[in-house]
């Protein structure tokens, strides 16, 4: 059995990611890091992840896409309609920019989501 690889930070991560991935998920962490300015960027179960007050959200890479994970489920139901998504995460491919307006909307509609069920 293969283990996967360890990452220690975010930079690790994106440099350990195939050619096509690399660029992709330096634009999700420029993304994250406007969204969640607050955030501790950490490596959590081996993925990029930005946790505040209320919670967490991660991205990560795959062989033709790269993801949002713990992202909200009702937000932008509309605009994303063009993009493959189960709970709370969202894929893009790796063949196109990744949509920088859309996934910051997104993440700062996951994090007012997350922070009012804390609240509820």
């Amino acid at each position: 059995m293969q283990s996967m690889p360890s990452f220690a930070t975010v930079d690790e991560y994106i440099d350990a990611q195939s050619a096509e991935a690399e660029p992709r998920l330096r634009e999700l962490r420029s993304i994250f890091r406007t969204a969640l300015p607050d955030a501790a960027e950490v490596i959590s179960y081996d993925m990029p992840t930005y946790k505040f007050g209320a919670g967490f959200v991660s991205f990560g890479a795959a062989k033709r896409h790269c993801a949002v994970y713990g992202s909200s489920r009702v937000a932008l139901t509309e605009e994303l309609r063009g993009y493959r998504q189960s709970k709370g995460t969202v894929r893009f491919p790796l063949d196109q920019p990744i949509p920088a307006e859309l996934v910051l909307k997104l993440l700062l509609a996951t994090v007012a989501e997350k922070a009012a069920a804390r609240k509820g």
